[in-house]
């Protein structure tokens, strides 16, 4: 007798979790780290080239879509940073309890945009 019981939770049905958001999110910061990290190495390779090119990206990051963008790579480092916090902390065997979990999941979510906040407020009074 064959089972109608579908073999994977359907999209339809299936509930998001905090811990399964931070998960991939993870995941997608990691690699708009990597790409991040490698335009910066360029940008700083571009001073080999003669300043005018370093201006010119130096110009590019003062204008609004530049400082969104800035924004958005500190927001990115932020939350893989805390992320990685949250990570050493199951390493070291702790937080696996299911309101442990929830609460660090959103102490990653919120703390990154606090810590983006006070980052970009800590830049802003420095230049």
């Amino acid at each position: 007798m064959k089972d109608n019981n579908p073999l994977s939770p359907h999209i339809q049905i299936y509930n998001w979790h905090i811990s399964s958001l931070v998960s991939i999110s993870h995941r997608i910061t990691g690699v708009i780290n990597i790409i991040a990290v490698i335009l910066i190495f360029f940008w700083i390779a571009s001073l080999f080239l003669g300043t005018d090119n370093y201006k010119v990206v130096f110009s590019f990051l003062n204008s609004y879509l530049g400082k969104f963008l800035m924004i958005g790579i500190t927001w990115s480092f932020s939350f893989q940073i805390l992320s990685e916090v949250r990570h050493w902390f199951w390493d070291m065997g702790y937080g696996f309890e299911l309101k442990t979990s929830r609460i660090s999941g959103l102490f990653v979510i919120f703390g990154s945009f606090l810590l983006s906040i006070v980052i970009y407020l800590f830049g802003r009074n420095i230049f």
